[in-house]
């Protein structure tokens, strides 16, 4: 799926204005982390790639595309023409194997960047790339320097150090997966690591993925399960806050202090106490302390006609 085009020229006029301002100040300024925005899948808002280009540093900006997810070989391609009609200054496309993610000449494809675009796709053919790589240590040490990171679908479901696969153990049927709460089912493999304590899930709501993240967050209670729906993104700003951007949902469940048990068979999962938050856009939430920030957006939101906001600080 590609940006929704609806304001998308106004947006990306006052994004370039703002970016040359902002964009710029990022880029001078002493690191201190940097930026996730995790998008649910489907249609992209112009909100969420706008906040993407700016953060990027805009025409200042340098973008790398990470296609591998997909299977589609005009995905790279089809990213590039997207984000620099955002007025991102530079994009490259780094469609290498799992060799060149080892080779000097894959390092290169990184100098200067200021923000990573993951594709949406397979995670597991993602991460079968880039697993264990020069290349995949060099995209967190850009991270920790201060670059956005950005991933749709798949590209999301990689952001943790645990990430959901998109298997099932003991599936009931072969038409429809998840129909149980069940422990030692949902199947996980190691993700790209940007946060250590918090597993994505995507496409949250419209595939209807609760029992998945339900299974997993009450059978690891120390992982805190955000879950995104399509069309909609969390932006996770380097103190460990987000904010929910885009037009749908986002669920955080929680159950670290929750009393939780297996049933004797081993598989059933109880739980009592979790949390559950249901967020829209604007809503901040703290991930270390783990409760809601803001609810509701700003009482005065930004006219539609110039949303400079991505790129000022909130």
């Amino acid at each position: 799926m590609h940006t929704t085009t609806s304001a998308l020229g106004v947006a990306t006029r006052a994004c370039t204005v703002a970016c040359l301002v902002a964009g710029s100040a990022m880029l001078g300024a002493e690191p201190r982390g940097g930026n996730l925005v995790v998008i649910g899948g489907g249609d992209r808002p112009a909100s969420i790639m706008t906040l993407f280009a700016c953060l990027a540093g805009g025409p200042q900006g340098t973008v790398i595309v990470f296609p591998q997810a997909s299977e589609r070989p005009e995905a790279g391609p089809e990213l590039e023409t997207e984000l620099k009609a955002l007025g991102i200054g530079r994009v490259i496309v780094a469609a290498v194997d799992r060799a060149g993610a080892d080779s000097e000449q894959g390092l290169r494809l990184t100098e200067g960047a200021t923000g990573v675009y993951f594709a949406g796709g397979d995670q597991t053919r993602l991460m079968a790339v880039l697993r264990g790589t020069r290349l995949e240590q060099k995209v967190r040490d850009l991270y920790r320097g201060g670059a956005v990171i950005a991933g749709t679908s798949a590209g999301a479901a990689a952001m943790g150090r645990v990430m959901i696969t998109g298997d099932e153990n003991r599936p009931l049927s072969k038409d429809e997966n998840w129909q149980t709460i069940e422990a030692e089912n949902v199947v996980t493999a190691q993700g790209l690591g940007f946060l250590d304590d918090v597993v994505f899930d995507q496409h949250f709501v419209r595939r209807r993925r609760h029992n998945r993240l339900l299974s997993l967050v009450l059978e690891q209670p120390r992982l805190l399960g955000v879950a995104v729906d399509e069309a909609t993104a969390v932006w996770v700003k380097p103190d460990r806050t987000f904010e929910v951007v885009g037009d749908g949902p986002v669920l955080v469940v929680d159950a670290d202090q929750a009393a939780t048990a297996r049933d004797a068979s081993g598989y059933g999962l109880r739980g009592s106490g979790l949390r559950l938050h249901v967020l829209r856009a604007g809503a901040q939430y703290d991930a270390t302390r783990r409760t809601v920030l803001r609810l509701s957006p700003a009482a005065t939101p930004a006219p539609a006609a110039a949303p400079t906001a991505p790129c000022v600080a909130r």
